[in-house]
Protein backbone atom coordinates (compact mmCIF):
# COMPACT_ATOMS: atom_id res chain seq x y z
CA UNK A 1 0.00 0.00 0.00
CA UNK A 2 0.97 3.57 -0.91
CA UNK A 3 0.04 7.12 0.08
CA UNK A 4 1.29 9.08 -3.07
CA UNK A 5 -0.94 8.49 -5.53
CA UNK A 6 -1.05 11.49 -6.91
CA UNK A 7 2.08 13.18 -7.07
CA UNK A 8 4.43 10.44 -8.65
CA UNK A 9 8.02 11.05 -7.31
CA UNK A 10 11.27 12.26 -9.37
CA UNK A 11 12.04 8.51 -9.26
CA UNK A 12 9.69 7.81 -11.05
CA UNK A 13 10.51 10.73 -13.81
CA UNK A 14 13.74 9.71 -14.57
CA UNK A 15 13.10 5.53 -14.33
CA UNK A 16 9.61 5.29 -16.60
CA UNK A 17 9.34 8.90 -18.21
CA UNK A 18 12.05 8.37 -20.74
CA UNK A 19 10.07 5.21 -22.67
CA UNK A 20 6.52 6.98 -21.95
CA UNK A 21 8.12 10.18 -24.06
CA UNK A 22 8.96 8.34 -26.98
CA UNK A 23 5.63 7.34 -27.47
CA UNK A 24 4.99 11.08 -28.57
CA UNK A 25 1.99 12.88 -29.09
CA UNK A 26 -0.03 11.83 -31.88
CA UNK A 27 -3.42 10.19 -30.39
CA UNK A 28 -4.88 7.40 -32.33
CA UNK A 29 -7.62 5.46 -31.50
CA UNK A 30 -7.85 1.88 -32.70
CA UNK A 31 -11.73 2.16 -32.23
CA UNK A 32 -12.07 -1.83 -32.07
CA UNK A 33 -16.26 -1.98 -31.89
CA UNK A 34 -16.31 -0.07 -35.18
CA UNK A 35 -15.31 -3.21 -36.87
CA UNK A 36 -18.41 -5.56 -35.06
CA UNK A 37 -22.04 -3.83 -35.69
CA UNK A 38 -25.19 -4.92 -33.69
CA UNK A 39 -27.46 -6.82 -35.87
CA UNK A 40 -30.67 -8.88 -34.89
CA UNK A 41 -28.76 -12.36 -34.37
CA UNK A 42 -26.83 -13.07 -31.37
CA UNK A 43 -22.57 -13.71 -31.44
CA UNK A 44 -22.66 -15.23 -28.58
CA UNK A 45 -25.20 -16.63 -26.33
CA UNK A 46 -23.98 -16.15 -22.66
CA UNK A 47 -26.47 -19.32 -20.66
CA UNK A 48 -26.97 -19.69 -17.30
CA UNK A 49 -27.11 -18.40 -14.02
CA UNK A 50 -26.94 -14.26 -14.48
CA UNK A 51 -27.02 -11.93 -12.17
CA UNK A 52 -28.16 -8.70 -13.67
CA UNK A 53 -27.11 -6.12 -10.98
CA UNK A 54 -30.14 -4.61 -12.09
CA UNK A 55 -32.29 -4.46 -9.69
CA UNK A 56 -35.42 -4.39 -11.46
CA UNK A 57 -34.79 -7.45 -13.10
CA UNK A 58 -31.90 -9.34 -11.02
CA UNK A 59 -31.69 -12.62 -12.71
CA UNK A 60 -31.71 -13.99 -15.60
CA UNK A 61 -31.07 -17.48 -17.88
CA UNK A 62 -29.92 -16.47 -21.19
CA UNK A 63 -28.09 -13.37 -22.28
CA UNK A 64 -28.15 -12.72 -26.21
CA UNK A 65 -24.88 -10.34 -27.11
CA UNK A 66 -24.94 -9.15 -31.02
CA UNK A 67 -21.78 -6.70 -32.32
CA UNK A 68 -20.49 -6.27 -28.01
CA UNK A 69 -23.86 -4.81 -26.86
CA UNK A 70 -26.28 -7.41 -25.42
CA UNK A 71 -29.61 -7.44 -27.03
CA UNK A 72 -31.99 -9.99 -25.57
CA UNK A 73 -31.94 -10.91 -21.86
CA UNK A 74 -34.03 -13.49 -19.92
CA UNK A 75 -35.53 -17.19 -19.88
CA UNK A 76 -33.41 -19.41 -22.15
CA UNK A 77 -36.34 -20.09 -24.16
CA UNK A 78 -37.51 -16.08 -24.49
CA UNK A 79 -33.71 -15.71 -26.04
CA UNK A 80 -32.38 -19.09 -27.87
CA UNK A 81 -34.16 -17.68 -30.74
CA UNK A 82 -31.75 -14.86 -31.39
CA UNK A 83 -28.97 -17.40 -31.65
CA UNK A 84 -28.05 -18.49 -35.45
CA UNK A 85 -25.54 -20.93 -37.33
CA UNK A 86 -22.75 -18.35 -36.53
CA UNK A 87 -23.80 -17.89 -33.29
CA UNK A 88 -21.03 -19.15 -30.51
CA UNK A 89 -22.47 -20.52 -27.26
CA UNK A 90 -21.05 -19.81 -23.77
CA UNK A 91 -21.95 -21.75 -20.75
CA UNK A 92 -19.29 -21.11 -18.20
CA UNK A 93 -18.83 -22.65 -14.83
CA UNK A 94 -19.72 -20.23 -12.35
CA UNK A 95 -21.84 -17.33 -11.80
CA UNK A 96 -22.10 -14.11 -14.57
CA UNK A 97 -22.06 -10.91 -13.26
CA UNK A 98 -21.56 -7.07 -14.66
CA UNK A 99 -18.05 -6.39 -14.94
CA UNK A 100 -17.14 -4.34 -11.82
CA UNK A 101 -15.89 -0.68 -12.38
CA UNK A 102 -12.34 0.34 -10.61
CA UNK A 103 -12.81 4.08 -10.39
CA UNK A 104 -9.90 5.22 -9.35
CA UNK A 105 -6.41 3.93 -9.77
CA UNK A 106 -2.73 4.37 -11.32
CA UNK A 107 -1.46 3.18 -13.58
CA UNK A 108 1.62 5.50 -14.14
CA UNK A 109 3.12 5.72 -11.05
CA UNK A 110 2.37 2.42 -10.09
CA UNK A 111 5.05 1.27 -12.59
CA UNK A 112 8.36 2.35 -11.00
CA UNK A 113 8.31 -0.24 -8.36
CA UNK A 114 6.14 -3.15 -9.96
CA UNK A 115 8.66 -5.80 -9.71
CA UNK A 116 10.22 -4.75 -6.08
CA UNK A 117 9.36 -7.36 -3.67
CA UNK A 118 5.82 -6.47 -1.50
CA UNK A 119 6.59 -5.33 2.00
CA UNK A 120 3.06 -3.68 2.57
CA UNK A 121 1.25 -4.57 5.84
CA UNK A 122 -1.47 -6.84 3.62
CA UNK A 123 1.73 -9.33 2.67
CA UNK A 124 3.68 -8.57 6.16
CA UNK A 125 1.52 -7.96 9.00
CA UNK A 126 4.07 -7.87 11.59
CA UNK A 127 7.18 -5.79 11.41
CA UNK A 128 9.42 -8.97 11.88
CA UNK A 129 8.05 -10.53 8.96
CA UNK A 130 8.38 -7.55 6.85
CA UNK A 131 12.18 -7.92 8.02
CA UNK A 132 11.80 -11.54 7.62
CA UNK A 133 11.01 -11.34 4.26
CA UNK A 134 14.08 -8.88 3.28
CA UNK A 135 16.25 -11.31 4.62
CA UNK A 136 14.45 -14.09 2.47
CA UNK A 137 14.64 -12.00 -0.81
CA UNK A 138 18.17 -11.05 0.05
CA UNK A 139 19.09 -15.04 0.07
CA UNK A 140 17.91 -15.61 -3.28
CA UNK A 141 19.27 -12.68 -4.81
CA UNK A 142 23.38 -13.25 -6.61
CA UNK A 143 25.78 -11.16 -4.10
CA UNK A 144 26.08 -7.75 -5.56
CA UNK A 145 22.74 -7.67 -7.28
CA UNK A 146 20.13 -4.77 -5.46
CA UNK A 147 17.07 -6.45 -3.35
CA UNK A 148 14.40 -3.79 -3.41
CA UNK A 149 11.14 -3.70 -1.50
CA UNK A 150 8.18 -1.89 -1.67
CA UNK A 151 5.20 -0.46 0.23
CA UNK A 152 6.90 -0.35 3.74
CA UNK A 153 4.08 1.62 6.10
CA UNK A 154 5.39 2.64 9.40
CA UNK A 155 2.08 3.89 10.39
CA UNK A 156 0.75 0.56 10.80
CA UNK A 157 3.14 -0.86 13.05
CA UNK A 158 3.30 -0.23 17.22
CA UNK A 159 5.44 2.71 17.85
CA UNK A 160 6.14 2.98 13.82
CA UNK A 161 9.41 1.52 13.51
CA UNK A 162 12.28 2.37 10.52
CA UNK A 163 13.48 0.28 8.58
CA UNK A 164 17.54 1.12 9.77
CA UNK A 165 20.71 0.51 8.34
CA UNK A 166 21.72 -1.74 11.16
CA UNK A 167 19.18 -3.67 10.50
CA UNK A 168 19.26 -3.82 6.18
CA UNK A 169 22.92 -4.81 7.12
CA UNK A 170 22.10 -7.71 9.48
CA UNK A 171 19.61 -9.22 6.94
CA UNK A 172 21.62 -8.78 3.66
CA UNK A 173 25.35 -8.33 4.48
CA UNK A 174 26.39 -8.96 0.43
CA UNK A 175 23.34 -7.03 -1.05
CA UNK A 176 22.55 -3.80 -1.47
CA UNK A 177 19.39 -2.83 -0.44
CA UNK A 178 17.08 0.08 -0.95
CA UNK A 179 13.15 -0.10 0.45
CA UNK A 180 10.75 2.39 -0.24
CA UNK A 181 7.65 3.84 1.85
CA UNK A 182 4.72 3.81 1.17
CA UNK A 183 4.69 7.14 0.92
CA UNK A 184 7.36 7.40 -1.60
CA UNK A 185 8.79 10.09 1.10
CA UNK A 186 11.07 8.27 2.36
CA UNK A 187 13.62 5.42 1.06
CA UNK A 188 15.61 3.00 3.47
CA UNK A 189 19.23 1.88 3.05
CA UNK A 190 21.87 -0.52 3.66
CA UNK A 191 25.44 0.37 3.68
CA UNK A 192 26.06 -1.24 0.33
CA UNK A 193 23.29 0.91 -1.05
CA UNK A 194 24.48 3.80 0.83
CA UNK A 195 28.14 2.88 -0.66
CA UNK A 196 27.13 2.66 -4.30
CA UNK A 197 25.79 5.87 -4.39
CA UNK A 198 28.96 7.23 -3.07
CA UNK A 199 26.91 8.56 0.14
CA UNK A 200 28.70 8.37 3.65
CA UNK A 201 28.65 9.80 6.93
CA UNK A 202 30.21 13.36 5.56
CA UNK A 203 27.31 13.53 2.97
CA UNK A 204 25.45 17.13 3.32
CA UNK A 205 21.84 16.65 2.95
CA UNK A 206 21.07 18.06 -0.47
CA UNK A 207 18.30 20.76 -1.55
CA UNK A 208 15.39 19.12 -0.66
CA UNK A 209 16.22 16.12 1.13
CA UNK A 210 17.79 14.79 4.15
CA UNK A 211 19.62 11.65 5.57
CA UNK A 212 18.50 10.15 8.60
CA UNK A 213 21.47 10.24 11.30
CA UNK A 214 22.02 8.50 14.75
CA UNK A 215 24.99 10.15 16.78
CA UNK A 216 26.31 11.81 13.69
CA UNK A 217 26.53 8.67 11.53
CA UNK A 218 23.87 7.60 8.64
CA UNK A 219 20.91 5.65 9.77
CA UNK A 220 19.90 4.39 6.36
CA UNK A 221 16.79 6.42 7.21
CA UNK A 222 16.20 8.90 3.59
CA UNK A 223 14.07 11.89 3.15
CA UNK A 224 12.25 13.12 0.68
CA UNK A 225 13.33 13.84 -3.13
CA UNK A 226 16.18 15.43 -2.97
CA UNK A 227 17.98 12.62 -0.99
CA UNK A 228 16.10 10.10 -2.35
CA UNK A 229 17.22 10.67 -6.03
CA UNK A 230 20.74 10.61 -4.58
CA UNK A 231 20.86 7.17 -3.43
CA UNK A 232 18.70 5.48 -6.00
CA UNK A 233 18.58 7.72 -8.78
CA UNK A 234 21.36 5.79 -10.48
CA UNK A 235 19.07 2.44 -10.12
CA UNK A 236 19.07 0.27 -13.49
CA UNK A 237 15.97 1.82 -15.53
CA UNK A 238 13.50 -0.22 -17.54
CA UNK A 239 13.33 -0.55 -20.88
CA UNK A 240 10.57 0.32 -23.12
CA UNK A 241 9.56 -3.29 -23.94
CA UNK A 242 9.45 -3.88 -19.85
CA UNK A 243 7.45 -0.45 -19.66
CA UNK A 244 4.45 -1.33 -21.88
CA UNK A 245 4.92 -4.92 -20.28
CA UNK A 246 4.09 -3.54 -16.97
CA UNK A 247 1.17 -1.55 -17.94
CA UNK A 248 -0.32 -4.95 -19.62
CA UNK A 249 0.44 -6.67 -16.07
CA UNK A 250 -1.52 -4.08 -14.32
CA UNK A 251 -4.57 -4.48 -16.46
CA UNK A 252 -3.79 -7.88 -16.02
CA UNK A 253 -4.17 -7.38 -12.75
CA UNK A 254 -7.59 -5.68 -12.49
CA UNK A 255 -9.10 -7.80 -15.09
CA UNK A 256 -8.41 -10.91 -12.51
CA UNK A 257 -10.43 -9.19 -10.18
CA UNK A 258 -13.43 -8.87 -12.50
CA UNK A 259 -13.12 -5.37 -13.51
CA UNK A 260 -13.86 -4.21 -16.99
CA UNK A 261 -12.58 -0.62 -16.61
CA UNK A 262 -10.68 1.36 -14.74
CA UNK A 263 -10.07 4.79 -14.12
CA UNK A 264 -6.45 5.77 -14.52
CA UNK A 265 -6.69 8.87 -11.48
CA UNK A 266 -3.74 11.23 -12.78
CA UNK A 267 -3.00 10.82 -16.47
CA UNK A 268 0.12 12.76 -17.37
CA UNK A 269 2.08 13.65 -14.20
CA UNK A 270 4.54 12.10 -15.36
CA UNK A 271 4.91 13.57 -19.09
CA UNK A 272 2.17 14.74 -19.87
CA UNK A 273 0.43 14.17 -22.99
CA UNK A 274 2.61 10.92 -24.32
CA UNK A 275 0.53 8.95 -21.33
CA UNK A 276 -2.34 8.86 -23.64
CA UNK A 277 -0.70 8.41 -26.71
CA UNK A 278 0.93 5.71 -25.40
CA UNK A 279 -2.41 3.66 -23.72
CA UNK A 280 -3.91 4.31 -27.47
CA UNK A 281 -0.69 2.93 -29.18
CA UNK A 282 -0.75 -0.76 -27.00
CA UNK A 283 -4.41 -0.67 -27.23
CA UNK A 284 -4.09 -0.64 -31.31
CA UNK A 285 -1.82 -3.40 -31.07
CA UNK A 286 -3.85 -5.39 -29.24
CA UNK A 287 -7.00 -4.54 -27.19
CA UNK A 288 -5.90 -3.93 -23.62
CA UNK A 289 -7.50 -6.07 -20.89
CA UNK A 290 -9.75 -3.36 -19.22
CA UNK A 291 -10.94 -0.11 -20.83
CA UNK A 292 -9.19 3.02 -19.57
CA UNK A 293 -10.85 6.24 -18.70
CA UNK A 294 -8.07 8.94 -17.92
CA UNK A 295 -8.10 11.82 -15.81
CA UNK A 296 -5.60 14.41 -17.13
CA UNK A 297 -3.23 15.53 -14.55
CA UNK A 298 -3.95 19.33 -14.15
CA UNK A 299 -0.42 20.66 -13.66
CA UNK A 300 2.39 20.39 -16.48
CA UNK A 301 5.88 21.72 -15.41
CA UNK A 302 6.44 25.75 -16.20
CA UNK A 303 2.89 25.89 -17.37
CA UNK A 304 0.17 27.81 -15.89
CA UNK A 305 -3.33 26.22 -15.06
CA UNK A 306 -4.65 27.60 -18.19
CA UNK A 307 -1.67 26.73 -20.34
CA UNK A 308 -1.41 23.07 -18.71
CA UNK A 309 -5.15 23.04 -20.14
CA UNK A 310 -4.49 24.24 -23.46
CA UNK A 311 -2.09 21.64 -24.17
CA UNK A 312 -3.87 19.35 -23.66
CA UNK A 313 -6.37 20.28 -26.16
CA UNK A 314 -3.72 21.27 -28.37
CA UNK A 315 -3.23 17.53 -28.41
CA UNK A 316 -6.88 17.05 -29.49
CA UNK A 317 -7.18 15.75 -25.22
CA UNK A 318 -10.43 16.67 -25.02
CA UNK A 319 -13.18 15.82 -22.82
CA UNK A 320 -14.51 12.21 -23.95
CA UNK A 321 -12.41 11.55 -26.66
CA UNK A 322 -10.59 8.44 -27.67
CA UNK A 323 -12.49 5.73 -28.62
CA UNK A 324 -14.32 2.58 -26.48
CA UNK A 325 -11.29 1.32 -24.93
CA UNK A 326 -9.03 4.25 -23.76
CA UNK A 327 -11.34 7.52 -23.33
CA UNK A 328 -10.45 11.16 -21.89
CA UNK A 329 -12.83 11.94 -19.34
CA UNK A 330 -11.48 13.85 -16.66
CA UNK A 331 -9.38 17.10 -15.35
CA UNK A 332 -7.54 16.20 -11.95
CA UNK A 333 -6.53 18.53 -9.30
CA UNK A 334 -4.67 17.62 -6.01
CA UNK A 335 -5.70 20.08 -2.99
CA UNK A 336 -3.65 17.87 -0.14
CA UNK A 337 -1.95 14.59 0.73
CA UNK A 338 -2.55 11.68 2.37
CA UNK A 339 -4.02 11.27 6.01
CA UNK A 340 -1.95 8.67 6.97
CA UNK A 341 1.66 10.68 5.75
CA UNK A 342 0.43 13.39 7.85
CA UNK A 343 -0.35 15.57 5.11
CA UNK A 344 -3.95 15.85 4.41
CA UNK A 345 -4.94 19.15 5.59
CA UNK A 346 -7.48 19.30 8.46
CA UNK A 347 -8.85 22.09 10.44
CA UNK A 348 -7.46 21.11 13.61
CA UNK A 349 -3.61 19.44 13.84
CA UNK A 350 -3.15 15.91 14.04
CA UNK A 351 -2.57 13.73 17.44
CA UNK A 352 0.52 15.07 18.96
CA UNK A 353 1.61 17.32 16.54
CA UNK A 354 0.81 21.69 16.10
CA UNK A 355 -0.60 21.56 12.31
CA UNK A 356 -3.15 19.90 10.39
CA UNK A 357 -1.32 19.45 7.30
CA UNK A 358 -2.32 22.02 4.33
CA UNK A 359 -3.35 22.68 1.37
CA UNK A 360 -1.45 22.51 -1.78
CA UNK A 361 -2.83 25.75 -3.63
CA UNK A 362 -3.77 29.47 -2.59
CA UNK A 363 -7.62 30.39 -2.64
CA UNK A 364 -6.34 32.01 -6.07
CA UNK A 365 -4.56 29.10 -7.48
CA UNK A 366 -7.51 26.57 -6.65
CA UNK A 367 -9.66 28.77 -8.14
CA UNK A 368 -7.89 29.17 -11.35
CA UNK A 369 -6.86 25.48 -11.75
CA UNK A 370 -10.39 24.57 -11.29
CA UNK A 371 -11.66 26.84 -13.55
CA UNK A 372 -9.25 26.22 -16.48
CA UNK A 373 -10.93 22.54 -16.45
CA UNK A 374 -14.29 23.36 -16.18
CA UNK A 375 -13.81 26.15 -18.89
CA UNK A 376 -12.76 23.37 -21.44
CA UNK A 377 -16.00 20.96 -20.48
CA UNK A 378 -13.81 18.67 -18.37
CA UNK A 379 -15.62 16.60 -15.19
CA UNK A 380 -13.33 17.99 -11.84
CA UNK A 381 -11.81 15.51 -10.34
CA UNK A 382 -10.55 16.59 -7.18
CA UNK A 383 -8.38 14.79 -4.44
CA UNK A 384 -9.82 15.71 -0.94
CA UNK A 385 -8.64 13.70 2.25
CA UNK A 386 -8.77 16.47 5.54
CA UNK A 387 -11.61 17.88 6.64
CA UNK A 388 -10.31 21.23 5.21
CA UNK A 389 -9.35 20.30 2.23
CA UNK A 390 -13.12 18.99 1.44
CA UNK A 391 -14.00 22.96 2.54
CA UNK A 392 -11.71 24.45 0.65
CA UNK A 393 -12.06 22.76 -2.85
CA UNK A 394 -15.97 22.44 -2.04
CA UNK A 395 -16.63 26.53 -1.17
CA UNK A 396 -14.45 27.06 -4.21
CA UNK A 397 -16.33 25.01 -6.68
CA UNK A 398 -19.63 26.52 -5.08
CA UNK A 399 -18.51 29.71 -6.42
CA UNK A 400 -17.39 28.40 -9.91
CA UNK A 401 -20.26 26.23 -11.06
CA UNK A 402 -23.59 28.51 -11.08
CA UNK A 403 -21.73 30.32 -13.90
CA UNK A 404 -21.27 27.21 -15.63
CA UNK A 405 -25.19 26.48 -15.64
CA UNK A 406 -26.74 23.02 -15.93
CA UNK A 407 -24.81 20.31 -17.16
CA UNK A 408 -23.94 16.41 -16.40
CA UNK A 409 -20.41 16.37 -15.88
CA UNK A 410 -20.82 14.50 -12.83
CA UNK A 411 -17.70 16.19 -11.10
CA UNK A 412 -15.80 14.08 -8.30
CA UNK A 413 -14.98 14.34 -4.96
CA UNK A 414 -11.73 11.74 -4.74
CA UNK A 415 -11.27 10.03 -1.06
CA UNK A 416 -13.01 12.62 0.72
CA UNK A 417 -11.94 10.70 3.63
CA UNK A 418 -13.25 13.12 6.40
CA UNK A 419 -16.74 14.80 5.55
CA UNK A 420 -19.05 16.35 8.13
CA UNK A 421 -23.17 16.23 7.31
CA UNK A 422 -22.87 19.83 6.14
CA UNK A 423 -20.05 18.66 2.84
CA UNK A 424 -22.37 15.78 1.91
CA UNK A 425 -25.25 18.12 1.61
CA UNK A 426 -23.68 20.70 0.08
CA UNK A 427 -21.74 18.01 -2.13
CA UNK A 428 -25.26 16.54 -3.43
CA UNK A 429 -26.62 20.47 -3.73
CA UNK A 430 -23.42 20.89 -6.28
CA UNK A 431 -23.77 18.09 -7.92
CA UNK A 432 -20.08 16.76 -6.62
CA UNK A 433 -20.36 12.97 -5.83
CA UNK A 434 -17.93 11.37 -3.83
CA UNK A 435 -15.41 8.52 -4.62
CA UNK A 436 -14.26 6.41 -1.11
CA UNK A 437 -11.23 4.78 -0.36
CA UNK A 438 -12.82 2.04 2.00
CA UNK A 439 -9.25 0.44 2.58
CA UNK A 440 -8.78 3.71 4.69
CA UNK A 441 -10.91 1.81 7.22
CA UNK A 442 -9.86 -1.39 6.69
CA UNK A 443 -6.23 -0.83 6.87
CA UNK A 444 -5.47 2.27 8.78
CA UNK A 445 -9.00 2.99 10.52
CA UNK A 446 -6.76 1.99 14.27
CA UNK A 447 -4.06 4.07 12.81
CA UNK A 448 -6.19 6.77 12.33
CA UNK A 449 -8.46 6.21 15.66
CA UNK A 450 -5.54 5.94 17.89
CA UNK A 451 -2.64 7.93 16.88
CA UNK A 452 -3.54 9.96 14.20
CA UNK A 453 -6.91 11.79 13.80
CA UNK A 454 -8.46 10.74 17.27
CA UNK A 455 -11.90 9.19 17.89
CA UNK A 456 -14.34 12.09 16.32
CA UNK A 457 -12.47 12.75 13.31
CA UNK A 458 -11.97 8.45 12.92
CA UNK A 459 -15.62 8.18 12.69
CA UNK A 460 -15.86 11.28 10.01
CA UNK A 461 -14.14 8.58 7.69
CA UNK A 462 -15.59 6.59 4.37
CA UNK A 463 -19.44 8.28 5.23
CA UNK A 464 -20.97 6.10 2.79
CA UNK A 465 -24.19 5.40 4.57
CA UNK A 466 -24.56 8.98 4.67
CA UNK A 467 -23.29 10.05 1.76
CA UNK A 468 -26.31 8.05 0.25
CA UNK A 469 -29.02 9.38 2.82
CA UNK A 470 -28.12 12.59 1.06
CA UNK A 471 -28.91 11.51 -2.17
CA UNK A 472 -25.38 11.29 -3.49
CA UNK A 473 -24.18 8.21 -5.81
CA UNK A 474 -20.97 7.33 -4.10
CA UNK A 475 -18.48 4.94 -5.90
CA UNK A 476 -15.69 2.64 -3.98
CA UNK A 477 -11.64 2.83 -5.10
CA UNK A 478 -8.58 1.00 -4.60
CA UNK A 479 -6.40 3.88 -5.29
CA UNK A 480 -3.66 1.47 -6.17
CA UNK A 481 -1.10 1.24 -5.33
CA UNK A 482 -2.04 2.63 -2.61
CA UNK A 483 -3.86 -0.63 -1.81
CA UNK A 484 -4.75 -3.49 -4.67
CA UNK A 485 -7.02 -4.00 -6.48
CA UNK A 486 -9.96 -5.15 -5.24
CA UNK A 487 -13.73 -3.92 -5.65
CA UNK A 488 -15.24 -6.79 -3.44
CA UNK A 489 -13.37 -6.54 -1.02
CA UNK A 490 -14.05 -2.49 -1.11
CA UNK A 491 -17.87 -3.51 -0.66
CA UNK A 492 -17.26 -5.61 2.03
CA UNK A 493 -15.78 -2.77 3.99
CA UNK A 494 -18.03 -0.69 3.28
CA UNK A 495 -21.21 -3.28 5.05
CA UNK A 496 -18.96 -3.74 7.91
CA UNK A 497 -16.67 -1.12 8.59
CA UNK A 498 -14.26 -3.82 10.40
CA UNK A 499 -10.32 -2.77 10.88
CA UNK A 500 -7.83 -5.06 9.70
CA UNK A 501 -5.84 -4.40 12.98
CA UNK A 502 -8.14 -5.55 15.36
CA UNK A 503 -11.47 -6.78 13.91
CA UNK A 504 -13.17 -3.87 15.32
CA UNK A 505 -16.14 -1.65 13.21
CA UNK A 506 -15.60 1.74 12.88
CA UNK A 507 -18.80 3.58 13.46
CA UNK A 508 -21.25 1.38 12.80
CA UNK A 509 -23.58 3.94 12.21
CA UNK A 510 -21.90 4.20 8.59
CA UNK A 511 -22.49 0.61 7.26
CA UNK A 512 -24.08 0.77 3.87
CA UNK A 513 -26.29 -1.80 2.93
CA UNK A 514 -25.39 -4.84 0.48
CA UNK A 515 -27.21 -3.09 -2.01
CA UNK A 516 -25.57 -0.29 -1.47
CA UNK A 517 -22.17 -1.37 -1.50
CA UNK A 518 -22.57 -3.40 -4.83
CA UNK A 519 -23.81 -0.72 -6.53
CA UNK A 520 -20.85 1.86 -5.41
CA UNK A 521 -18.65 -0.57 -7.60
CA UNK A 522 -20.69 -1.62 -10.31
CA UNK A 523 -23.29 1.37 -11.45
CA UNK A 524 -22.46 4.33 -9.08
CA UNK A 525 -18.83 3.86 -10.22
CA UNK A 526 -19.75 3.01 -14.27
CA UNK A 527 -22.08 6.51 -13.61
CA UNK A 528 -18.90 8.40 -12.55
CA UNK A 529 -17.16 7.18 -15.02
CA UNK A 530 -19.21 8.86 -17.88
CA UNK A 531 -19.77 5.26 -18.44
CA UNK A 532 -23.45 4.76 -18.74
CA UNK A 533 -23.38 1.62 -21.29
CA UNK A 534 -22.05 -0.34 -18.34
CA UNK A 535 -22.58 -1.38 -14.41
CA UNK A 536 -25.02 -3.74 -15.15
CA UNK A 537 -26.27 -6.28 -17.66
CA UNK A 538 -29.49 -4.95 -19.50
CA UNK A 539 -30.12 -5.00 -22.89
CA UNK A 540 -28.61 -2.49 -24.74
CA UNK A 541 -25.76 -2.19 -22.50
CA UNK A 542 -21.91 -3.38 -23.31
CA UNK A 543 -21.82 -7.44 -22.50
CA UNK A 544 -18.90 -6.71 -20.20
CA UNK A 545 -18.87 -9.17 -17.39
CA UNK A 546 -17.10 -11.31 -15.20
CA UNK A 547 -17.58 -14.86 -14.11
CA UNK A 548 -17.34 -16.09 -10.32
CA UNK A 549 -17.68 -18.59 -7.90
CA UNK A 550 -19.86 -17.34 -5.44
CA UNK A 551 -22.66 -14.62 -6.34
CA UNK A 552 -22.19 -11.28 -4.12
CA UNK A 553 -25.72 -10.51 -4.69
CA UNK A 554 -27.32 -13.20 -2.93
CA UNK A 555 -24.51 -14.15 -0.49
CA UNK A 556 -23.29 -12.34 2.58
CA UNK A 557 -20.96 -9.86 2.58
CA UNK A 558 -18.64 -10.93 4.94
CA UNK A 559 -17.29 -13.67 2.21
CA UNK A 560 -17.11 -11.28 -1.11
CA UNK A 561 -13.76 -10.77 -0.59
CA UNK A 562 -12.96 -14.68 -0.98
CA UNK A 563 -15.08 -14.51 -4.09
CA UNK A 564 -12.85 -15.50 -7.23
CA UNK A 565 -12.84 -14.67 -10.56
CA UNK A 566 -12.27 -17.49 -13.33
CA UNK A 567 -12.91 -15.51 -16.00
CA UNK A 568 -13.66 -11.35 -17.72
CA UNK A 569 -15.05 -10.43 -20.64
CA UNK A 570 -15.50 -7.05 -22.38
CA UNK A 571 -17.99 -6.68 -25.27
CA UNK A 572 -18.63 -10.19 -24.83
CA UNK A 573 -15.03 -11.21 -26.04
CA UNK A 574 -12.68 -13.30 -23.63
CA UNK A 575 -10.78 -10.38 -21.69
CA UNK A 576 -9.05 -12.61 -18.69
CA UNK A 577 -9.13 -16.30 -17.83
CA UNK A 578 -7.91 -17.59 -14.37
Amino acid sequence: MSDACCTPSPLAHSHVGDNVKKAGTNIDPAHHAKSKPTGAVADLLVVGTISTGNPASPTAEAMAVSGGQIIALGKLSDVENLAGASTTVLKPEGIVIPGLIEPHMHIWTSLLNLSWTDVSHDECPTFDSVVERIKETAAKTPDGQYVLGKLFDPALYPGEPDLTRVILDQVSPNNPVMVMNASQHYLYANSLALAAAGVDDNTQDPAGGHFGRADGKLNGVIGEAGAIMMVAGSLPRPTQQETAAGILEILNMCASQGVTSVREAVTGAIVGVPEVAMLHQLNGAKRLPTRVSTAQFSIMAGKSSAETAATWKQAGVTPFSGDEMVRADAWKVVTDGSNQGRSGYFSQPYLGEDTGGHANWTPDGMRDVLKAGLDDGWQVMCHVNGDAAVEFALSTLEGLLPTYGKNDLRHRFEHCSVTTDDHLERMAAAGVSPSFLMNHVYYWGAAFRDTILGTERANLLDRVSTAYKVGLRPSLHSDYNVSKVHPLQSARTAVLRQMQANGEVLNPAECATPEEALAAITTNAAWQIHADDRGSLEVGKRADFAVVDIDPWTSAADGWDEIKVRETYIDGSLAYQS
